[in-house]
């Protein structure tokens, strides 16, 4: 118990050095533009070795995500539908890429009601997920009993093609 107490305790100073320089560095006009890095926060120094956690589905995720709700806010406004369509085709996207991270699944309503523009890919998501991984990069080397993160840099989320729900 003492020991993933002690575990506990090292990946919350390291998930908190890691979204304090993320937020500090975006300078975020709002914090929601943020609010999905918090989830990937938790990937990267709580389930670090799962295939979400790799730097392929945080980086592919995020982007590919953000990228599509900001097309859709910039094209077609923020209308309910605008936010279902860019939901379901980042679903789509993410799975046939195999880039899924969880938390970026928040992105394109994050991006749509924040109406966000073409710039915040760099200077919030790209910024906010790079300090993310360089911290866990560092943090994972530093730490007790764990394994180095990344895994893999290149490891595709989910791991096989085979992610339908029929079992194929």
């Amino acid at each position: 118990m003492k020991t993933i107490l002690l575990r506990a305790l090292w990946v919350s100073i390291g998930a908190s050095v890691a979204i304090t320089l993320a937020l500090l560095a975006t300078k975020a006009t709002t914090p929601f533009l943020l609010a999905s890095l918090g989830g990937t926060t938790l990937f990267l120094f709580g389930l670090s070795t799962t295939p979400a956690a790799q730097p392929r589905a945080v980086f592919g995720g995020h982007l590919f995500s953000s990228l599509i709700g900001i097309i859709f806010v910039q094209y077609f406004g923020d209308a309910t539908w605008v936010s279902v369509t860019a939901v379901v085709i980042t679903i789509c996207v993410l799975l046939l890429t195999r880039t899924v991270h969880p938390p970026a699944g928040a992105n394109p309503l994050i991006m749509i009601q924040a109406h966000a523009n073409f710039s915040h890919i760099g200077l919030t998501v790209l910024v906010g997920i790079s300090i993310i991984t360089f911290v866990a990069w560092i943090w994972s080397r530093l730490g007790f009993g764990t394994k180095t993160y990344p895994v893999s840099w290149t490891q595709p989320s989910p791991p096989t093609i085979n992610w339908s729900i029929w079992g194929e």
